[in-house]
């Protein structure tokens, strides 16, 4: 038998939600949350956001936005 109830394959990024659920800080090792407004995965303890691009997770400490950094 087959289970027809089956979870969304993509989130709003282009992410798949499971993949989302397991992935942790690359710097930490902690907890990333998923900031889908910005299509980021978001460290709050390194104080990093991670980008998603077409829809993969850039989990690259050099790509990686710093939250404490001024806007312009």
């Amino acid at each position: 038998m087959t289970e027809d109830t089956q979870a969304p394959t993509t989130s709003p990024c282009g992410v798949n939600p499971r993949l989302l659920e397991v992935l942790i800080c690359p710097v930490t090792g902690g907890p990333l949350m998923f900031d889908k407004e910005a299509c980021e995965l978001v460290s709050k303890k390194a104080k990093l956001a991670f980008p998603i691009r077409d829809g993969l997770p850039i989990l690259l400490e050099s790509e990686a936005r710093d939250l404490e950094a001024p806007t312009a």
